[in-house]
């Protein structure tokens, strides 16, 4: 073990629950606070030596802990910092720490007139999470804005840095989620905003809170979070609604015959849709969960589905994962049953289920 390995401060049976947003699971055998880059790279040698499984914790937010915990060793990512630099023109290369919470991230970057990021305004979590699921919202995504991805290389053992393309950014996905998951651990996103730009009003929500006119970028981003306070999206410790790992299941692909199809089987002429591209089309999860039978409030022991917005499992009170991971495939197997929709899962789990 080399000298820097030797300098890790490993904690013990170290509870998860307070870490995550949904607030359930077990304990880490092993815990470590990476402070910094020769922190993660100790941490990942010292996993690899002893040959425990690593859990890369960022904020939490997305994430569903077993109740038996995690038996190897847990990294949390606390690096800090945010860097702004002139690129060319109107636009700006700001670089921020992997462990930097995302919506203070968003609120610096809004205060200093830099759009590109603010429909992502109150999404939990941190700035390291959001190229692994290419987080998006209201209109935008990280991948619009993301210039380079800096990350340690688990199989080479070092740091490198990727550009948005060698990052393969889909919606919702990345290969740090896809084909090469688990070999990079994200420390920094350098991301290219405009200075001066016009908040993006795509959205139908925000469309109609301004009724054709166009905000500043501060109005737009306190109008993206009053939308998700609504629905229980941000984060509040006093509403119980918010006890969540954001939005359980992806919005599902499909064909245009599929969405036929859908529609053949419930009667109806029309199910609601985005278009993707020529042959394909987005189906709003929340619409079949709701048809399926599970409305807002749906509980079932424990666990349930917030009061204010249905692709949202919440933590009732006492709920074990167990309970979680019940109410979700009930929730994929009848409207698979339905409509013959496979709903694909948001959030990672992690320990063994």
């Amino acid at each position: 073990m080399n000298t820097q390995t030797e300098k890790l401060k490993i904690e013990n049976d170290v509870p998860l629950a307070p870490f995550t947003t949904l607030g359930i699971g077990g304990p880490a055998r092993r815990f470590v606070r990476a402070r910094s880059e020769e922190h993660i790279a100790a941490a990942v040698e010292y996993a690899s030596e002893k040959r425990f499984p690593l859990f890369i914790l960022g904020g939490g937010s997305n994430i569903v802990v077993s109740d038996e915990g995690f038996e190897g060793l847990v990294l949390q990512i606390c690096l800090k910092g945010i860097e702004f630099n002139r690129a060319e023109g109107r636009h700006v290369l700001v670089r921020a720490a992997a462990g930097e919470d995302w919506d203070g991230f968003v609120a610096v970057c809004v205060e200093r007139g830099l759009a590109g990021i603010e429909c992502l305004s109150g999404i939990p979590g941190y700035v390291g999470g959001t190229p692994v699921q290419n987080v998006g919202a209201y209109g935008q995504e990280v991948s619009e804005t993301i210039r380079i991805v800096r990350c340690f290389d688990r199989t080479k053992m070092k740091f490198v840095e990727l550009s948005n393309a060698e990052c393969g950014f889909e919606y919702r996905k990345s290969i740090f989620n896809s084909t090469m998951r688990d070999r990079y651990i994200v420390t920094a996103v350098e991301f290219e905003l405009e200075k001066g730009g016009e908040p993006r009003i795509a959205y139908k929500d925000l469309a109609e809170r301004f009724a054709g006119r166009t905000p500043g970028l501060e109005e737009a981003r306190n109008a993206v979070i009053e939308i998700r306070r609504a629905k229980s999206m941000v984060i509040d410790p006093d509403d119980p609604n918010s006890r969540s790992a954001g939005s359980f299941f992806k919005n599902p692909l499909v064909s245009k015959n599929d969405i036929e199809e859908v529609a053949g089987r419930l009667g109806i002429e029309k199910v609601p849709h985005f278009r993707v591209d020529d042959e394909t089309v987005k189906i709003p999860a929340a619409w079949l969960i709701e048809r399926a039978g599970f409305r807002k409030g749906f509980r079932m022991g424990n666990a349930g589905i917030s009061k204010k917005h249905s692709l949202a499992i919440v933590n009732c009170g006492r709920a074990t994962a167990r309970e979680v991971i019940s109410l979700k495939e009930e929730i994929q197997r009848v409207v698979l049953e339905k409509f013959d929709v496979e709903l694909q899962t948001e959030p990672i789990f992690v320990g063994s289920f």
